[in-house]
């Protein structure tokens, strides 16, 4: 059992990937707590729209449509801790000034949309900085535990935060949260600046000449890549919406209160942070076929949890949904992220978190629209249904091309090379074990 939990956690014997996860628990317990109050707000003030619902995800995303790509050309060329230092410092007094606002009585709706936005401005620019960062904080052997551990903590703090804030909400009304939000984005600045530069395993950096084009054209040369991207997009874009569906589902269709709204979101969390573990034990790049399963098998749940007939079969079916929903997320994570090299990975990680926030700007006020006019569970069964349906029409379009190029390369000894249409390789050296080609 010790060995077990050794090798589970073993990324964490890095001192720098400690003080990152240790920061990055905090301030996503407290963003979370954010997100849930702002949300509970702005049905509030909006007397329980949907499509109010909607713009106010749809402004914190928007901004990663415009600028993530050119986020990704940033963090490739400058020190990505003192990026990710700048973006916490910045939300902190965003936060710190909608806490006033609210406390005082005087926020309103347009202000709400007005703060998403400009909370969203900095995250175009923090989370693909943060998606490119874990390569530099261990190395290759440890990385794909590493970004197993980064999803458990991002899940874990799903779990605190919207339980926190449901019964703070309650106790002590929305405008504190915001408070506790501002203060535990402080604690991660002083984590990175707790943090060895010299012990960060940086890649050269690309300088003036690392281009926005030249990273897309690396991606279009990589059907490998383009297959999870596509994914990425249906299923993220229209079954991952449940900031916005879950808030209407307790509201409106069970007629509970934020405490539900809490219990809800931390049913989806529970699930989440079980699926994260489960890729600690990854030591390799994950297969398409794992993706595809993940992604098929999430759309099915969530089309049941959309049509559960009670509140309690709802809470026990989002668990699993949750579950697979990171699982799929992670798995299409990795594989982006462990086939691309390390000059690369700030362009090719802006346009997979491009691909998986930035289209929520246009997607989530349709899944609000589509809730007021086909009722709360729409945004549920719609997004699964679509979930399912890109990974069926993925799954189909990768079996139909299964042509394989064998060749024969001579190493220090000889080699079978298995390449396959969308730039996935296997080698077979005789005597041995089938492996992965380098």
């Amino acid at each position: 059992m010790r060995h077990q939990l050794a090798d589970t956690f073993r990324s964490l014997k890095v001192r720098n990937f400690r003080l990152f996860l240790t920061g990055q628990l905090i301030a996503l317990v407290g963003t979370w707590m954010r997100f849930i109050a702002l949300d509970w707000l702005a049905l509030d003030l909006s007397n329980n729209s949907g499509t109010a619902l909607g713009l106010v995800t749809a402004f914190q995303l928007a901004p990663t449509l415009l600028f993530a790509l050119y986020a990704g050309k940033l963090a490739d060329r400058f020190d990505k801790r003192r990026i990710l230092q700048w973006c916490n410092a910045i939300w902190f007094v965003l936060t710190s000034a909608l806490a006033v606002l609210v406390i005082s009585g005087n926020i309103q709706l347009w202000q709400i949309y007005a703060f998403s936005l400009t909370l969203g401005v900095v995250s175009a620019l923090e989370i693909p900085t943060r998606q490119a960062f874990a390569s530099e904080l261990v190395g290759a052997e440890l990385l794909p535990n590493a970004l197993a551990l980064n999803g458990a903590t991002f899940n874990s703090a799903r779990i605190v935060g919207p339980a926190i804030a449901g019964v703070l909400i309650a106790l002590i009304g929305i405008g504190p949260i915001f408070a506790i939000n501002a203060v535990t984005l402080l604690v991660t600045v002083v984590t990175m600046a707790m943090m060895n530069p010299d012990e960060l395993q940086r890649a050269p950096r690309t300088g003036a000449s690392g281009t926005v084009r030249e990273g897309l054209a690396y991606v279009r040369r990589r059907p490998d890549l383009l297959l999870p991207l596509a994914l990425v997009l249906i299923v993220g874009g229209f079954g991952f919406n449940f900031q916005v569906t879950l808030a209407l589902l307790a509201k409106s269709e069970f007629g509970t209160g934020p405490a539900a709204f809490g219990l809800l979101t931390t049913a989806l969390a529970v699930g989440a942070l079980a699926g994260a573990l489960g890729g600690t034990k990854r030591r390799r790049r994950p297969s398409v076929y794992l993706v595809l399963g993940a992604a098929i098998g999430f759309g099915i749940l969530e089309i049941l949890a959309g049509f559960a007939p009670s509140f309690a079969v709802a809470v026990a079916l989002l668990v699993p949904t949750g579950f697979l929903m990171v699982f799929f997320a992670q798995a299409a994570n990795q594989r982006v992220q462990l086939g691309v090299s390390a000059q690369m990975r700030g362009r090719v990680m802006a346009l997979y978190v491009m691909v998986f926030l930035g289209s929520a700007p246009i997607i989530a006020p349709i899944v609000g629209w589509l809730a007021e006019l086909l009722g709360p569970r729409s945004g549920l069964w719609v997004g699964g249904a679509l979930s399912l349906l890109a990974g069926l029409t993925a799954l189909v379009y990768r079996t139909r091309r299964r042509d394989v190029k064998v060749t024969l390369e001579r190493r220090p000894r000889p080699h079978l090379v298995f390449s396959e249409p969308d730039g996935e390789a296997f080698s077979f050296p005789y005597g041995t074990k089938w492996e992965k080609a380098a």
